[in-house]
């Protein structure tokens, strides 16, 4: 059964670093992609951003430059590390899991990151 536990969430002032990480058991397939999905009060669920089996990763717009995804290369675990945080950062984060093709069917349950002064 794969799993996904999160941790690293918490309150950030404006500016400042946080550094999330997702520990991942039960995976059965090979190559799969991870992911970062972030829920915001109000607004619909957004992928943050995604890295294959590779090392291949994708940002959304929001976040390049500022976000870096990594994972271990047994894949167990999945970073994301985030920079000059912003308020509009605040949401709930989910780790997620997928094989190459199709939906995110794999989810952790969620850490809260609030980013304000």
């Amino acid at each position: 059964q794969v799993q996904l536990v999160e941790s690293g969430g918490g309150l950030v002032q404006p500016g400042g670093s946080l550094r999330l990480s997702c520990a991942v058991s039960g995976i059965t397939f090979r190559p799969n992609v991870m992911a970062w999905h972030r829920q915001a009060p109000g607004k619909e669920r957004e992928l943050v951003a995604n890295i294959g089996s590779s090392g291949v990763t994708n940002y959304a717009d929001s976040v390049k430059g500022r976000f870096t995804i990594s994972r271990t290369n047994a894949g167990d675990t999945v970073y994301l590390q985030m920079n000059s945080l912003k308020p509009e950062d605040t949401a709930v984060y989910y780790c997620t899991l997928r094989h190459v093709t199709g939906n995110y069917n794999y989810w952790g349950q969620g850490t809260q990151v609030t980013v304000s002064s």
